[in-house]
């Protein structure tokens, strides 16, 4: 394994997807990331999008270049020995994500009376400790009521868990500044976060808690258009639709020359009284900017216009499905080094992203798979815990870690 993180050691214990995120992301940069789990599997074992016999390809996208720990959490020994793993020396171990229940076992002032320079940190639902998901908390910050056609009344709810992404990896971030400021005092941290603060904190950066307060306006629907500037998608001649976009004073000269509709566009401008040059007047005048453009689009195939669009610097983006994305876009192959073709346990070979983040002087690695349930439980019994083959032996025969698959051992 190589990465700018070579040598680091972190344990996770985590469900869902933000802190899997955050796990996979601090193992494709290099770090030694190690998953416990429960051995009849965790709360993402056998979540969907599943293969036809039933293998969690949530699982393998999320868990990629990990090592799993599948013991029997409810046993006294059990819990003692994943402290341990934790809590191992090394001045690269010591770290610990998890978005589980905290209290008790692996709460930070347990773990830190074995440990007390670990670093830790904790993905809660709400800042009150109440359970929450990237589903209801999206709710619950507006975005769902300003998503969707305009003057629909219905909420909208995106497929994107955009939260549990951004949380993901902030995760990441506040590890690493702990990790950091361990190195500059030898102080161990406990990190804490929660998912609906990172919406809130979002919709802050963002300016939206600002529109509602100083303005007074609570952002409606606008279907595809983009906020405040200009952004529209347009139906075109073949069928497609495409995504195109005048945000910048740049991108919008760049559109209106490509398309010829510079004078018609002066000339909306003018008699709206508006300077259609201003981001802010594209977005009141974009009905009428779209009555325009829509004919235009509307007459040619994408073809027709794709290689001007290109050459021009235009941005724009045809709309597809996942499976158009796959067959038609050559970012989505192995053309991209951030893929390779991955040979997934029990699933099969197919196409796999790594680290999409290069640093200069080192290679990039191609994309490992997510490890078997329990995997590398007897390596990370005896390497990182230190247990003696004898009490290994005694653990599997009491049943508190179970005996590697066929799967497992083949892998391994």
């Amino acid at each position: 394994m190589s990465g700018v993180l070579k040598g680091m050691r972190v344990v996770e214990g985590s469900a869902f997807v933000a802190v899997p995120l955050a796990g996979m992301t601090l193992a494709q940069m290099g770090a030694d990331v190690i998953r416990f789990d429960r051995i009849e599997g965790g709360l993402d074992a056998t979540r969907w999008p599943v293969t036809r016999s039933g293998r969690s390809l949530f699982w393998a996208g999320l868990n990629k270049g990990k090592r799993s720990l599948a013991i029997d959490l409810k046993h006294p020994r059990a819990r003692e020995i994943v402290a341990e793993v934790i809590c191992a020396p090394g001045e690269d171990a010591g770290l610990f994500i998890t978005n589980l229940k905290v209290k008790g076992w692996t709460d930070h002032a347990t773990l830190r009376a074995r440990r007390p320079d670990l670093c830790m940190v904790n993905l809660t639902g709400d800042r009150h400790g109440r359970p929450a998901v990237d589903y209801t908390v999206n709710p619950a910050v507006g975005f769902p009521m300003a998503t969707g056609p305009e003057g629909s009344s219905e909420p909208v709810a995106h497929a994107l868990p955009a939260w549990d992404c951004i949380a993901g990896n902030m995760v990441v971030s506040a590890l690493l500044a702990a990790e950091r400021r361990r190195l500059k005092t030898g102080l161990g941290d406990a990190a804490e976060l929660s998912l609906k603060d990172v919406a809130a904190a979002m919709l802050g950066h963002l300016g939206i808690i600002g529109e509602v307060a100083v303005n007074g306006v609570s952002r409606a629907k606008a279907g595809n258009a983009l906020y405040g500037a200009y952004g529209q998608d347009f139906l075109c001649a073949d069928g497609e639709r495409v995504m195109v976009i005048g945000l910048t004073e740049r991108q919008w000269a760049g559109l209106l020359k490509t398309t010829g509709m510079t004078d018609e566009m002066a000339a909306l401008g003018d008699r709206l009284g508006l300077d259609l040059a201003d981001e802010g007047a594209r977005w009141k005048a974009r009905k009428a900017i779209t009555a325009i453009l829509a004919p235009w689009f509307a007459e040619r195939r994408v073809t027709d216009f794709a290689a001007a669009f290109d050459k021009a610097g235009i941005t724009w983006s045809v709309f597809r499905s996942f499976a158009d994305a796959l067959e038609r876009d050559p970012d989505f192959s192995t053309e991209n080094p951030m893929f390779s073709m991955v040979e997934q346990p029990g699933v099969g070979r197919y196409l796999s992203p790594s680290s999409p983040m290069t640093f200069a002087g080192l290679a990039r690695d191609d994309a490992r798979p997510a490890p078997l349930l329990g995997e590398h439980t007897e390596e990370i019994l005896a390497d990182v815990a230190g247990l003696p083959d004898t009490e290994i032996a005694s653990l599997f025969d009491a049943g508190v870690i179970a005996r590697p698959s066929r799967e497992a051992r083949l892998a391994g």
